[in-house]
């Protein structure tokens, strides 16, 4: 009978799907990523769940205003979302959508069972509301108020900086009150139960402390929401429709509640600071009036933060993931969001850290230690990796204790979510290996290999320290870059098919593999100046400009008699823009499905190099039978920076055109067209 594995779940907040999420968005999604992979590959069995809250005024109005129903617009949004941890990698076992069937009728529920039970009441509410903030505020509370000219308040700012209005309508309250005692008496039998430790004390000074009120739980002034079964003009408000999304995705008080019985409480609640108010008080509070048990951590972490304060749309300051991995590859993207925030604080994105951070971290220390190990193992052992030997020759005793005790230091930081200090545990393990090269001299080793047995000997054992430790890195840092510890054990010639931390030690290393002959940099190095403009002319106030530019000749076109309006997607760009883009004539020689990556395909093609180039692309929706584009003449971008997709080197991009229902289709030219011939 196989071993019972431990359970271990994990969340994130679900986003409200108004906007475009950006690298501040996404922190929080690629942080429980490497949790959730971390623990899958420690040997636990992990369900991670992430989704979207879609209901509430903000999303009514934002429907309304483009013309559509609010049912279409979160669809479309939650299919963006989607579509963006499916190219951040992220391994969520279930998407949950607060308009799904199955949450809303668990919401009516839950909410019906809290009314019966007495723990929701009818009343009033007469005070101020933020839409944007889906709450409500005491004058006491507000950042700004605006008075007439007798003095009477009418309105003002909320701490967060939104406005708020006067709100008076009938709602259901929930008696938060009436569990305060319990929750600060929780509080101190559970110190750990809120980390950092610093945002328990913000609970109890600012909240608890001063007195908890009761909450609005329902609205009448809109109607995007789950009814009320008991009274049906009223929508449930924000949280008990929002919180409660981690137990009804695991199918809380419904017939098939198997996984909520296996996976509950949950082990890991991840959130942004900004919403650890209502994760730490109102739904441990929710939760107890249900008589379930509280999740075992919440865990508030920072923000990513810009020179000029919080990351914003509307302050024309964010970047998003999806230009950083189209230019840097997923792996250096995933990298820096994990290592720019420390556990208790904020990190600061500047384009200049995010460059150096690619080309010091990725680049010279991982990357150049893999190429060189490789090419070593090629020109010494005749590409094939020695059998590991512990020794005691000072340099390898060296590394030997620094993988012992790096990996040591890594767990315990993975176990307690200090993931930006457990890459720096790695980097020590990197930059011993590249000191144990120094320390080694290989080449030295290698003159004297023809003559002295010892010495041959004493190379075969660097060799297989070097490919041990390689190994032993790629396995603790498949967490966060799954594609690059692949990679490296790919040219390491070993098995990629599974990553095991729980046992992952040095001396583990069986040698007699053969590594690849001509190894490929993961991460090549990229030149400041440019990158560094690069990602400042990706940030959003680049971009507004750039559209207040394009919208001012697009109006001078139109004043311009004769001339066509132009239905352009994208911002004008000058000739010598276009200049650098070099298009070329290709023929397939050969596609296939690209391992464990459903969405993409691995073509092969003539394009007048030398050799075959080789080119992935996220077509394979498209192309079920992708065996019939073989032979077929294709444009590619030839001169685009390879990057490595899922492990794979993708040489430059074929041209695609999208239909209007959101089909590709291959662009394919005249087959007398010359292979390699460019399109000017």
């Amino acid at each position: 009978m196989a071993e019972k594995k431990p359970t271990f779940y994990v969340t994130t907040p679900i986003y409200y799907p108004s906007g475009r999420l950006h690298i501040g968005n996404s922190y929080t999604t690629v942080a429980a990523d490497a949790v959730a992979r971390y623990r899958r590959a420690s040997g636990y069995d992990v369900f991670y769940l992430t989704g979207t809250d879609e209901h509430g005024l903000k999303i009514e109005q934002k429907a309304e205003k483009l013309g559509v129903q609010p049912q279409q617009y979160v669809d479309k949004m939650a299919k963006q979302i989607k579509n963006l941890w499916a190219e951040l990698d992220v391994s969520n076992d279930d998407f949950i959508r607060t308009t799904d069937d199955r949450h809303v009728k668990a919401v009516q529920k839950i909410f019906q069972q809290l009314l019966d039970q007495g723990d929701i009441y009818l009343g009033t509410y007469a005070g101020w509301y933020s839409v944007s903030d889906e709450e409500y505020f005491t004058e006491s509370q507000l950042a700004e108020v605006y008075r007439d000219d007798e003095g009477n308040v009418t309105g003002g700012i909320a701490p967060t900086g939104n406005e708020v209005q006067l709100v008076n309508e009938e709602c259901y309250f929930f008696k938060m009150s009436k569990y305060a005692d319990w929750l600060m008496d929780y509080y101190k039998s559970h110190p750990d139960f809120i980390q950092p430790n610093a945002r328990m004390h913000e609970m109890i000074n600012n909240f608890l402390k001063p007195g908890l009120e009761d909450l609005a739980v329902s609205r009448t002034t809109f109607s995007w929401g789950v009814p009320v079964s008991a009274n049906p003009k009223h929508v449930v408000y924000v949280w008990i429709d929002a919180l409660t999304n981690y137990i009804t995705a695991l199918g809380y008080d419904s017939k098939d509640d198997s996984l909520f019985k296996k996976f509950w409480p949950a082990n890991l609640q991840m959130i942004g600071k900004e919403i650890v108010r209502f994760h730490c008080i109102y739904w441990p509070i929710i939760l107890h009036a249900l008589g379930l048990p509280l999740p075992k951590e919440i865990y508030g972490h920072g923000w990513i933060t810009m020179k000029d304060g919080k990351m914003s749309k509307s302050k024309g300051n964010a970047i998003y993931p999806e230009d950083l991995i189209a230019r840097y590859g997923l792996d250096a993207t995933r990298y820096y969001l994990l290592k720019a925030v420390p556990f208790a604080g904020d990190g600061v994105f500047t384009p200049e850290d995010f460059v150096n951070r690619v080309n010091f971290d990725l680049a010279n220390d991982l990357g150049n230690l893999l190429n060189r190990t490789v090419a070593m193992i090629n020109k010494y052992e005749g590409g094939v990796t020695p059998d590991y030997h512990d020794t005691d020759d000072e340099a390898s005793q060296e590394l030997q204790k620094m993988a012992a005790d790096a990996t040591e230091e890594y767990k315990h930081l993975m176990d307690t979510v200090h993931l930006s200090d457990a890459l720096s545990a790695v980097w020590k393990l990197i930059s011993q290996t590249n000191k144990y090269i120094d320390q080694s001299e290989p080449w030295v080793l290698a003159k004297q290999q023809a003559t002295d047995e010892a010495s041959a000997k004493q190379l075969a054992n660097v060799m297989a320290h070097l490919a041990a430790s390689l190994r032993l890195i790629a396995i603790l840092i498949s967490p966060a870059m799954p594609n690059a510890a692949f990679e490296i054990l790919n040219q390491l010639g070993l098995d990629a098919s599974t990553f095991d931390i729980k046992n992952a030690k040095l001396n583990d290393f069986v040698g007699g593999r053969k590594v690849v002959e001509n190894g490929e940099p993961i991460f090549p190095r990229v030149d400041v100046k440019e990158e560094v403009e690069y990602i400042k002319g990706k940030m959003t106030v680049n971009e507004k400009a750039k559209g207040r530019a394009a919208m001012k000749q697009a109006e001078e076109k139109q004043a311009t008699p004769g001339v066509a309006t132009l239905k352009n997607l994208k911002d004008d760009i000058a000739f010598p823009d276009f200049e650098k883009v070099e298009l070329k004539v290709a023929e397939i020689k050969a596609v296939g499905k690209v391992e464990k990556a459903d969405k993409l395909l691995k073509f092969k093609l003539d394009a007048g190099d030398d050799g075959e180039r080789q080119i992935v692309s996220g077509i394979a929706k498209w192309y079920p039978d992708f065996e019939k584009l073989v032979g077929k003449k294709v444009i590619i971008v030839a001169n685009l920076k390879p990057i490595k997709l899922r492990g794979e080197l993708s040489q430059g991009m074929i041209l695609s055109s999208e239909k209007a229902n959101g089909d590709i289709q291959v662009v394919t030219v005249d087959p007398s067209l010359e292979n390699g011939s460019s399109l000017a």
